[in-house]
């Protein structure tokens, strides 16, 4: 017998080292399979509940792990919502900065044309006494002429040695009367030429920065073409040859004083982009299939990159040097057009030119709120 297990029997049966353990049949045996047996039940009992112990905190972990991975889950999904939540403030940060800044060059340009009304008013006060004194000149020059020759006719009537005949003759020769006959109706002419031209940038310029009330109504664009392009002539004469081909439209639903201040945009622009001397073709269309109308403006500048052309419409973009432009034209007008439901489409060539084409709808869509 192995002696690790006599000495556990010894232990159990209480007996000394050097005594010998009971027979076989002795009465101990029994008594001490019984117990092996009920130590045996035991440890099973006791396996089984470790088992159960386990089996259960086995279950409550992998439930906890499952918690634990939901709750990374839904962090990591509110740390991707925070990030998108916070670039989403970014950018309306960027707009709404970009919206700022629009509105102050809006207002800035109606600080402007309310100023330029102003002018234009103080202008056609003394531009109509000037138009009304050439009126009452002729007049007066007529008289002073119709006695000259009258005076003429005198010396005329008078003896060839006559001193008074020598007086006129020579007073007529000394101021070359015939000339003055010739040269003062053509000097009259070109003065009321002049004061009607003022007379009309003056109106268009009161036309120009009519106060913006935001409102739409019937209106003709080709009028608001042509004193748009007799505000902006002084800018327009030194670089280009204007052509305009203006075909007949139909009055459209839109805010005159807004699209003026698109195609001033667009015309100075255009004379920016002509480096030297070139043209400036403006054009007009009815598009009755569409119920649309198109403004072309056309230059032979200096063109746009392709890079640049997908950004020309962004606030504060500009291709100009400092200090020539602040970015915002396009920008501002890109927004006007889309509040009258229209487009702009541009074509482009470096070194060939740039053609604006703002399309409008004849008739603005009415609100479903309002059908």
């Amino acid at each position: 017998m192995h002696p690790l297990l006599q000495r556990q029997l010894r232990r159990y049966l209480k007996t000394a080292e050097d005594t010998p353990l009971p027979a076989p049949d002795a009465p101990a045996w029994p008594a001490l399979f019984a117990a092996v047996s009920e130590a045996y039940e035991q440890s099973d009992r006791d396996l089984d509940l470790i088992k159960r112990a386990l089996d259960l905190t086995s279950t409550e972990l992998n439930q906890r792990n499952d918690e634990l991975r939901r709750e990374l889950v839904e962090r990591k999904e509110t740390e991707v919502a925070l990030q998108r939540e916070k670039k989403e403030q970014a950018a309306l940060i960027t707009r709404l900065e970009d919206t700022k800044q629009q509105l102050l060059y809006s207002e800035k340009m109606a600080s402007i044309g309310q100023l330029a009304a102003g002018v234009a008013h103080e202008i056609n006060n003394p531009v109509g006494f000037v138009q009304s004194n050439l009126g009452s000149l002729s007049s007066y020059l007529e008289d002073l002429f119709a006695l000259a020759d009258l005076l003429e006719e005198v010396g005329d009537a008078l003896p060839d040695g006559h001193p008074l005949r020598q007086r006129i003759l020579a007073a007529s020769a000394e101021r070359d009367l015939e000339f003055l006959r010739d040269d003062v109706p053509k000097l009259l002419a070109e003065s009321r030429d002049g004061v009607a031209r003022v007379r009309k940038i003056v109106q268009d310029l009161r036309d120009f920065s009519h106060p913006d009330e935001g409102k739409f109504a019937w209106v003709d664009l080709n009028p608001g073409i042509a004193s748009t392009l007799n505000i902006v002539h002084n800018e327009l004469k030194y670089k280009a040859e204007v052509v305009t081909d203006l075909g007949e439209l139909p009055p459209i639903e839109a805010n005159l004083s807004q699209l003026n201040q698109v195609f001033l945009n667009l015309l100075v622009n255009a004379a920016h982009a002509i480096q030297d001397k070139g043209r400036i073709t403006v054009t007009t269309r009815h598009l009755p299939e569409q119920d649309e109308v198109c403004i072309g403006i056309t230059d032979t500048g200096c063109g746009i990159s392709r890079e640049n052309l997908a950004r020309i419409f962004d606030p504060f973009f500009t291709t100009k040097p400092v200090g020539k432009g602040t970015g915002l034209g396009l920008s501002l007008s890109y927004g006007i057009v889309q509040r009258h439901h229209g487009r702009i489409e541009v074509d482009s060539e470096v070194g060939v030119g740039t053609r604006f084409q703002v399309i409008l709808p004849v008739r603005q869509a009415i609100p479903e709120s309002q059908e």
